[in-house]
């Protein structure tokens, strides 16, 4: 019965398919068209590999829409569409990791990003709704600022094209670089660094050309207009012969001498663009360790602490204080980031840390075991917070204590030894 039930509801991709019924796909492109690529020539400098490390350890975190206690406290998770987009899927093309590098490469790269729901419950625009269900999100590049709305280009997945569309201020996350003075700003730091690559990079495309730069001395004079032709038809002369010659040979006069200019001249420009680059690595708290992944313990915490740590911080207050309504706030909903420690540990400090984490009963068996890979225990005591070498003092006997004198006793005692000592 099973090999039958297989054999009916089988599906082949391939086979299956009426090749007539052709479906109406829309547009095709041979590149992702909701991809994001970087601007104002950033793409030709260090500043993508910059904005490409920022972006990954930014959406390496964790974003959870969660419900707080009495106290102010972490408390619980809310499984909704929002929640749902920034650990699941934000839309049909990306899933909760790539929606959120998608939004930390934006706005590094513009300075500022639009995180816009796309797919809601309720009409945000025509209803006068207070509160609504998230199912997608998409980022867009705001290309107007008006006073209470914005104009904001972003991928529509319908038919495949990218379409711009005015939205309240109220309705989308509008976040802002917070190195905007130093990566964005027409004068800053990094636009600098990218004017001077541009530079050598020019520089680059005519030493590497065609060129030979020579100058041909004469043994006569070039002043009158006769002698300039006769100048001209030499140089001709010279040049037909290294165009003709199959290894780019020619034969000159023996009164006739040869200069040549294609040396490269001397300038600072690779000294400015190592004095910007490290100028730029330590406005954004970087180091050239990170980038190639040498970095040690303490240099990670304060990359984390001074750059990544803001970048997160402006994407859930942004996003706290126009997804989520005053009802949800005052019930005590937010919006929070985590990041692992065990990421940033070697293996001979995981065990360490875990020894300190369960005996000071911060967190269970179960909880260390889930974070290093290994199935849960399905012991019952695995799930408890407890330390385990106060509880086997516990079992141990109880120590007998001295017994008490009656108090009787003691106080005859203590008249016999004042009549003694008199």
């Amino acid at each position: 019965m099973e090999l039958m039930t297989r054999v009916k509801n089988a599906y082949n991709a391939f086979m299956n398919r009426d090749p007539t019924n052709r479906m109406n796909y829309g547009p095709g492109y041979s590149y992702r068209p909701d991809r994001p690529r970087m601007t104002r020539g950033n793409d030709r400098t260090i500043l993508t590999a910059i904005n490409n490390r920022i972006a990954i350890d930014v959406a390496l975190m964790t974003f959870q829409h969660c419900k707080m206690n009495d106290k102010d406290q972490y408390d619980d998770i809310v499984n909704d569409g929002l929640n749902r987009c920034l650990n699941l899927e934000a839309n049909l093309d990306q899933s909760a990791f790539a929606f959120k590098v998608d939004m930390a490469m934006s706005m590094l790269d513009e300075g500022c990003v639009a995180v816009a729901p796309i797919e809601t419950d309720k009409d945000t625009i025509n209803q006068q709704t207070g509160s609504y269900e998230i199912y997608t999100m998409r980022t867009g590049k705001v290309t107007t600022w008006y006073p209470d709305a914005v104009r904001v280009r972003m991928y529509d997945d319908r038919d495949g094209q990218k379409k711009e569309t005015v939205m309240m201020k109220k309705d989308v996350a509008l976040v802002e670089n917070p190195f905007f003075s130093i990566m964005n700003e027409p004068n800053s730091t990094a636009k600098r660094l990218a004017h001077k690559l541009a530079l050598l990079d020019r520089s680059d495309d005519y030493n590497a050309s065609g060129n030979i730069d020579l100058i041909i001395q004469l043994p006569y004079t070039v002043k009158s207009e006769r002698k300039k032709a006769v100048a001209d038809q030499r140089r001709a002369e010279i040049e037909e012969q290294l165009n003709g010659s199959t290894y780019g040979v020619a034969y000159i006069d023996s009164t006739e001498h040869v200069i040549q200019l294609n040396r490269a001249l001397e300038n600072n420009l690779l000294k400015q663009i190592d004095y910007l680059t490290n100028e730029l690595f330590t406005q954004l708290n970087m180091t050239p360790e990170i980038l190639n992944g040498t970095a040690d313990e303490r240099t990670m915490q304060n990359y984390y602490s001074r750059t990544i740590e803001p970048i997160a911080t402006a994407f859930v207050e942004e996003m706290k204080r126009k997804f989520l309504t005053k009802t949800a706030i005052a019930q005590k909903h937010t919006i929070m980031y985590f990041r692992d420690p065990f990421k940033m540990l070697p293996i001979s400090q995981v065990a360490e840390l875990a020894d300190k984490l369960t005996r000071n009963e911060i967190m269970s068996s179960n909880e260390i075991r889930t974070k290093i890979g290994m199935r849960p225990s399905k012991d019952k005591a695995a799930d408890q917070l407890k330390n385990s070498n106060i509880s086997a003092a516990k079992n141990r006997l109880p120590v007998a204590e001295p017994a008490s004198v009656p108090a009787e006793e003691s106080t005859n005692k203590e008249k016999e030894e004042q009549i003694q000592n008199g």
